[in-house]
């Protein structure tokens, strides 16, 4: 609990800002201009003063205001600071698709993760991006995660949907369906178990965490009947683990695993692919849940949902999602401390 090696009594926070024409501005603006977010850090956020100054505009917000600095030397530990990240001078078109948002997405997301990586920051929430208009020279990947993950030389990273009531694990993230059982190997699940298991005892204080594992087919395969990667895969890479002393079951049924509520006895759950773990998260954890990367040498964590151009500019975003996230970077950033898997 250095909060950047003792120069400051609060954890400083980096901000993205994601979409500039989704929800992103209007959720950072909402959940700023909470009070209670300035007493338990100090937020930075990276962006363009111009681009929240239309947004305070539409939403009609005269009772907050950014502390502008150029770099992370000239922090202002009581009030919500903005890095200028460009310079130019663009026009926000709420709920439209741009070439400019993704440019200065990407931008955002730069800057911060740089600042991540060199420590001068505590933790890095980020905003919802187009994963389309963001692509560029530097920018080929799926999303954040990945991009993320390839920036700080992780090698692997785990997506993590955590909330108050139930934390999912991704064995596979963001493929397509049909490359999920040409991915799953034995190494693969135990790679994404001991970074889930680490992430457990690190960020969230669980000396002995409980596992549970999916499995991939329907009834988890039916001993054969209706898959084979149970058997083959998911259950011996169980099994070695469970031969080590952890605290790893299954591979379990997920339809039914999910609806008796059985993923309450354990601490967390490893899914097989995308779906199978975000649509229980997210019908379970929508307003509150939040997305975490684990395994990356900085926190990381973000809303549960997209841009959401349908309601971007509207002020009816809702910033349950986006402070809950950022209240989970405050409270890793307090909790972490070093273990060994």
């Amino acid at each position: 609990m250095s909060f950047l090696n003792g120069q400051h009594e609060k954890p400083v926070i980096g901000i993205t800002l994601g979409d500039f024409n989704g929800v992103g501005p209007e959720i950072i603006l909402k959940t700023l201009a909470d009070n209670r977010v300035q007493k338990l850090c100090i937020p930075v956020v990276y962006g363009n003063y111009r681009i929240f100054a239309r947004y305070k505009k539409i939403m009609e917000i005269e009772d907050m205001s950014f502390h502008s600095i150029r770099s992370l030397n000239e922090l202002f530990p009581k009030k919500n600071n903005l890095i200028t990240c460009w310079e130019e001078d663009f026009e926000i078109h709420p709920g439209k698709v741009t070439a400019e948002a993704g440019k200065c997405a990407f931008l955002s997301l730069s800057k911060a993760a740089e600042d991540a990586l060199e420590g001068r920051i505590d933790a890095l929430v980020t905003a919802p991006i187009n994963k389309k208009n963001i692509q560029n020279d530097s920018f080929k990947f799926i999303g954040h995660t990945e991009y993320l993950t390839e920036k700080s030389n992780a090698g692997e990273s785990l997506m993590f949907m955590v909330s108050d009531t139930m934390r999912i694990g991704l064995a596979t993230a963001h493929v397509s369906f049909q490359s999920v059982k040409s991915l799953l190997t034995k190494e693969l699940i135990q790679k994404k178990i001991a970074l889930m298991t680490r992430s457990l005892k690190q960020d969230f204080g669980i000396s002995r965490p409980r596992i549970a594992v999916l499995g991939l087919n329907p009834h988890a395969g039916e001993e054969g009947l209706m898959g084979t990667e149970e058997l083959e895969i998911i259950k011996p890479a169980v099994e070695e683990l469970k031969e080590k002393g952890q605290l790893v079951a299954g591979p379990f049924p997920s339809d039914g695993f999910f609806g008796s509520g059985h993923f309450r006895k354990f601490d967390a759950v490893l899914a097989m692919y995308h779906d199978q773990g975000l649509i229980p998260f997210k019908l379970t954890c929508f307003e509150t849940g939040v997305n975490f990367t684990a395994g990356l040498p900085f926190i990381r964590t973000s809303p549960d949902h997209g841009t959401a151009y349908d309601l971007a500019g509207k002020n009816e975003a809702d910033e349950a999602s986006f402070r809950s996230a950022l209240f989970a970077a405050i409270d890793m950033v307090k909790l972490k401390k070093p273990v060994e898997v």
